[in-house]
C-alpha cells in the first residue's frame, strides 16, 4: 500500500527548494532518493510535476505519495563469498574477482546480491529491488571489500559517509611499468567514453574524480601502488592509471590482457566507516587474493 502526505508552505518557507525541503521533512531518504520520487511522479506541486530544484512559494500544496517497499524479486542463490563482519545494521563482505554486484541487463543471476539474499536476512530497500543493501560497488574483476546495508537507516548513514568522503577506502593495484613519482594526487573528471560505452574516460564534461597514489614496490616493468578513493566515479582508479600512462595490469578494458590473470590485478584491501548505530569509526582489512600475491612472486624473481 501506498501513503499520501499534504504539505502546505508557509512564508518561512518560501524561495527553498523542493528537494531541500523534503529531505528535511523526510530525513529518513537521501537527496538523491528524494530526486527520485520527484522524477517518477511521487511528488506534485498544486497538481503538478515540477523539477526537483522548484524554488517553493506561499502556499503551495506539495503531494507525496510515499510508495510501500517493492516484494524482491531476485532470486536467492547460494553463491561463494566471505562475510567479514556483520551485525543489526552493516554486513562487511570480501568479494572475489569474477562476481557482479547486483543483477543487471547482461548478468540476471549468481550475482552479489542473489548471495546476500540466500545468507542475509534483511538488506535496505532504498536502492529497489535489484540492488537492495547496495551502497556501493566493486567492478566485476575487481576483488575485495565492500559493505552492504541491512536497513534503510544504515543505507543513509553510509551513504553519506561516501558522499562527504568520510568513508575510506584503500586499494592495491600492480601497474604496468613504472610510475614517475613516488606519490601523488590525480584531480580529473571522468564521464562516460563517447566512442566506447563500455569505458569511461577523462573528460572537460565529466564529474570530478580525485585520487590519490603512493607507490609501495617497484620491479622491472611493473609497480605496486596503493590508492585512496576521495570520490566514487565508475571505474575511477582504472581510468586514472590509464591517464598517467600506466594501466592496471589484466586491465582488458583499459589496458591489455595478462595470460594466466582472468582481470585486472586490483584489491579493495582496507575499508574505514563510522558505524551507523555506535558511531564508532572501524576499520576492515582483506588479504590479497592468492592470484594477486603469485603475480607478485613472479615479478619479485625478474
Amino acid at each position: 500500500m501506498s501513503e499520501e502526505k499534504i504539505l502546505i508552505i508557509d512564508s518561512e518557507q518560501k524561495g527553498e527548494r523542493l528537494d531541500v525541503f523534503l529531505q528535511g521533512k523526510f530525513s529518513l531518504f537521501s537527496r538523491s532518493h528524494i530526486k527520485n520520487m520527484i522524477e517518477k511522479d511521487c511528488v506534485f506541486v498544486n497538481g503538478k510535476q515540477v523539477k526537483s530544484g522548484y524554488k517553493l512559494r506561499e502556499n503551495d500544496k506539495i503531494s507525496v505519495t510515499i510508495k510501500a517497499p517493492e516484494k524482491i524479486s531476485t532470486e536467492e542463490e547460494d553463491v561463494p563469498f566471505d562475510i567479514v563482519y556483520e551485525d543489526d545494521d552493516v554486513v562487511v563482505v570480501n568479494k572475489p574477482q569474477g562476481l557482479v554486484v547486483h543483477p543487471c541487463a547482461s548478468t540476471k543471476s549468481g550475482t552479489l546480491v542473489n548471495g546476500l539474499l540466500h545468507r542475509v536476512k534483511n538488506l535496505s530497500g532504498i536502492n529497489g529491488v535489484l540492488r537492495p543493501g547496495i551502497v556501493h560497488r566493486l567492478d566485476k574483476d575487481t576483488s575485495g571489500l565492500l559493505v552492504v546495508a541491512k536497513n534503510d537507516k544504515a543505507h543513509i548513514f553510509l551513504q553519506e559517509q561516501i558522499k562527504n568522503k568520510t568513508c575510506k577506502r584503500i586499494y592495491l593495484a600492480v601497474l604496468e611499468g613504472n610510475l614517475k613519482e613516488d606519490s601523488g594526487e590525480i584531480v580529473t573528471k571522468i564521464a562516460r567514453d563517447k566512442k566506447d560505452r563500455k569505458k569511461m574516460a577523462v573528460s572537460d564534461t565529466g564529474r570530478e574524480a580525485v585520487t590519490d597514489y603512493k607507490v609501495l614496490e617497484r620491479f622491472k616493468n611493473a609497480c605496486l601502488v596503493m590508492f585512496s578513493l576521495k570520490t566514487g566515479r565508475t571505474h575511477q582508479i582504472r581510468v586514472h592509471a590509464k591517464y598517467l600512462g600506466h594501466p592496471v595490469v589484466g586491465d582488458k578494458l583499459y589496458g591489455k590482457e595478462v595470460k594466466g590473470l582472468n582481470g585486472q590485478l586490483l584489491h579493495a584491501v582496507r575499508l574505514t566507516f563510522v558505524h551507523p548505530t555506535t558511531h564508532e569509526e572501524i576499520t576492515f582489512e582483506a588479504p590479497l587474493p592468492d592470484y594477486f600475491e603469485n603475480y607478485l612472486n613472479k615479478l619479485k624473481k625478474m
